[in-house]
């Protein structure tokens, strides 16, 4: 008799034990689909930035409309694949929308030379700008961060907060997007914060 309470207890810990993960999954699940659902479409700074994932021809036309936007800045570079980016170029250019290249890899960390280069165009694009990559967490989590820090002068966690789960990013040393993280490790000296 209490070989079996001891295993119906085992049992019963075991899923209570489940719970928590069964929630967890649904949550994150649920999120990632609010943020495939909605373009990963957020405000940086109103009137000045704004972060997304890939944007279909549709929504940046609805972008330029609602927000003004005055340029797109491509994280995924220029690409010979014809259906997002040909969509997106000829869509830039029937709005009279300045569509800048800037390759990056979410899982390479970017140099101080291009870290800087990036910056320079963000500080020198028309303003608003739509800064977006494929999904609009990692590249464009970091462009992002650089922006608020470099140009918007804003202080480091409010910059850094561009590289969170909010926005799909998992700034985790096991997550090949860290290198994001990284290089902005390296750039806050630079950024004026020396004390991190």
């Amino acid at each position: 008799m209490t070989k079996k309470i001891a295993s119906r207890r085992s049992s019963l810990y075991r899923t209570v034990a489940l719970y928590p993960a069964i929630l967890l999954f649904l949550i994150v699940g649920g999120y990632s689909s609010y943020l495939a659902a909605t373009d990963n479409f957020h405000t940086v700074i109103p009137g000045e930035v704004y972060r997304s994932s890939q944007p279909s021809a549709e929504a940046i036309a609805d972008l330029e409309k609602r927000y003004g936007i005055k340029t797109i800045l491509n994280l995924r570079g220029e690409s010979n694949k014809p259906d997002w980016y040909t969509a997106e170029v000829a869509q830039a250019k029937a709005l009279n929308i300045t569509h800048i290249d800037f390759s990056m890899s979410a899982a390479r960390e970017l140099s101080e030379e291009k870290a800087r280069a990036l910056i320079k165009i963000m500080r020198d694009a028309p303003k608003p700008i739509l800064i977006h990559c494929r999904s609009g967490a990692d590249r464009t989590g970091l462009a992002s961060a650089l922006y608020l820090a470099a140009i918007a002068n804003a202080n480091e966690k409010t910059a850094e907060g561009q590289m969170s789960i909010f926005y799909g990013h998992l700034g985790l040393p096991i997550s090949r997007a860290f290198a994001m993280d990284r290089t902005f490790e390296m750039m806050e000296p630079l950024l004026g914060f020396a004390q991190s």
